[in-house]
This record gives C-alpha cells, structure tokens and sequence, in this order.
C-alpha cells in the first residue's frame, strides 16, 4: 500500500468506526457529544499549547500563510455565495450559508490529524499558526455577512458593528481552542523548559487529541445526514474539496511558501465541510439541510479527495 495511502486511510476509517459505533447501537450519541466536548475543551487546544511552545519558526512570517490560505477562502465563498443566488436562485441567507458550507474546512477534527500523519511537526506547526485566526476571522465574517442578509430579507435596525465585535470577541477569548494557542505562545516567549513530569502529561493528552476527534466525528454524523437540497449541496460540496484546496495551492505557490506550509495549507483546505457550517445555520435559524448535507457529502467523499491533493503534494 502507498504511503499516501497509509497517511489518508486511517483518518477516516476512524471516522467511519465513530460512526459504526452509533450505527450499531453500541454507544449511544451523547457519548459522542461527551467525547467531541473532550476533544474541543481539552484535548486539542493542549496539542495547540505543545505544538506553538515547542515549535521553531525559524523566523518565518504567519502573514503570507494567511494571505494563502484565506485568499482561497475569499475565491470559494463567493463562488459559493454566487452560485447560489443567481443559478439556483437562493435568497441572500442561503448564499452566506452556502459560502460557509463550501470555505469553511474541518481544521480541528480531521485537519489537525491528517497533516500531522501527512506532513509533520512542520506542517502542525504551520495549521496551528493558521488556526490563530481562523476562527475568529471566519465567525465574525460569516456573522456580519449573515446579519446583513437577514436585513435584506426581513428588515430591522442595523445591529451596531462594534457591539457585534464585542459579543464574538468575548466568545473567542472563552474558546478553549484560543486559550490553548495563546498559553502555548506565552510559554514559548518565556523559553523554559517543560518540566519533565508536565511535558509527559502533555504529550499524553495531546496524544489523544486525533483518534479522539476522528472518531467523535463519526459518532456526530448520524445526527446531520442529507435532506433536500441535494443540487445546491453537491455544488457546494464540489466547491469545498476541490475549488477551495486548488485555490489554496495556488497562492500558496505564487506567494512563495515552503513546500512543508504548502503542503500543510492544501490538505487541511482539502478536507471536510467543519460543523460550524451548522452551528451558524442554528445561529440564524436557517439553511439547516444545506449545511447537514454539504458536511455529510464532503465527509462520505473525503477520503478520494484528499488522497487526490496527497499524490498532487507527493505526501
């Protein structure tokens, strides 16, 4: 079996085990809650907090990892939004919704994982620079962007800008995912060591963080599946594992980054829809089959297209 194989196929045969779980009646959903809590609250963001403490950036700039990947982004949510709107005729909130469906990748659950197999502690590096600002960038442009549609369809006063800061600001500062990056980036100022009890117990947790996220995510899928929409969420599907990543490689590639970054960017662009697509869709109560569908099509198709972009990188 190719390496590249080997890299991709144990990512979602554990996501496809977390879902045979549930399927099969031998655990129930809410212990794939509990367990995907774990993994958000703990797990991850300690592997966030080892992963900047330790790293070496070598004096490299994040600004040209963020004009990459977002530059992709910026591509793949307007084609979503547009086609959307004007080929199946959508109102304004679907178009907001279906750009989040096809830009918004699952970097926690399945990115994190599969650069780390693919790629290294070079590429973990490079996604955990990226996941800095990804979430608060995506929520508070999906939030505005969203807010303004529902006042085109429906009316109402315009919510103040700064307030609206205000609220998401104060929801990322209590984000686990944030508090782990920024705790690892005060103990890497500070240069000491990891004392060598804390660092066991560190790289233990930490060590849990992948199969543990993969396979809480099988265990979610059952509750999302596909309903209605199917057009707009193949479309929308298509956009998200191979106009997004294409995106990605190239301005990756024009702005210069190293072949590690590079190859860190394109695959986690290259994986699933996230389930924030679904939680803005419940934020504003609509778009709901949309959101459950695109992430069920980009997950069930996942694996061909990331082990597509793997040969493309040679990873």
């Amino acid at each position: 079996m190719s390496p590249i194989l080997l890299n991709v196929l144990p990512v979602f045969i554990l996501i496809l085990i977390g879902w045979l779980i549930v399927r099969t009646g031998l655990l129930k959903d809410g212990i794939g809650d509990a367990l995907g809590d774990f993994v958000f609250k703990i797990a991850v963001p300690v592997l966030l907090f080892r992963t900047i403490a330790e790293a070496n950036f070598h004096g490299a700039s994040p600004f040209r990892l963020w004009i990459a990947y977002f530059s992709g982004v910026a591509v793949t949510w307007a084609a979503g939004h547009i086609l959307a709107t004007k080929v199946f005729k959508r109102d304004s909130r679907i178009g907001v919704l279906a750009g989040v469906s096809s830009a918004f990748a699952n970097n926690v659950f399945i990115g994190l994982p599969l650069v780390g197999r693919s790629v290294g502690d070079d590429g973990v590096v490079a996604l955990s620079i990226l996941l800095a600002v990804h979430l608060p960038v995506m929520m508070i442009v999906g939030t505005v962007l969203m807010e303004n549609a529902e006042r085109k369809e429906k009316g109402g006063e315009r919510r103040s800008f700064v307030l609206l800061l205000r609220q998401i600001g104060i929801n990322l500062v209590r984000n686990p995912l944030v508090i782990g990056l920024l705790a690892g980036v005060a103990f890497h100022l500070t240069s000491l060591p990891m004392p060598s009890v804390a660092k066991a117990v560190v790289d233990q947790i930490a060590g849990m963080a992948g199969p543990a996220a993969l396979i809480s995510l099988g265990m979610a899928l059952r509750k999302y599946g596909v309903s209605g929409n199917v057009g707009i969420a193949a479309t929308m599907s298509v956009l998200k594992l191979l106009l997004l990543p294409a995106s990605v490689w190239a301005a990756s590639r024009l702005i210069g980054l190293s072949p590690e970054w590079t190859a860190a960017m394109v695959l986690t662009s290259s994986v699933p829809t996230g389930v924030n697509a679904w939680l803005i869709a419940n934020r504003f109560g609509v778009g709901h089959s949309l959101a459950a569908s695109t992430i069920t099509m980009t997950t069930a198709v996942g694996v061909i297209s990331v082990t597509f972009w793997s040969l493309l990188l040679g990873q």
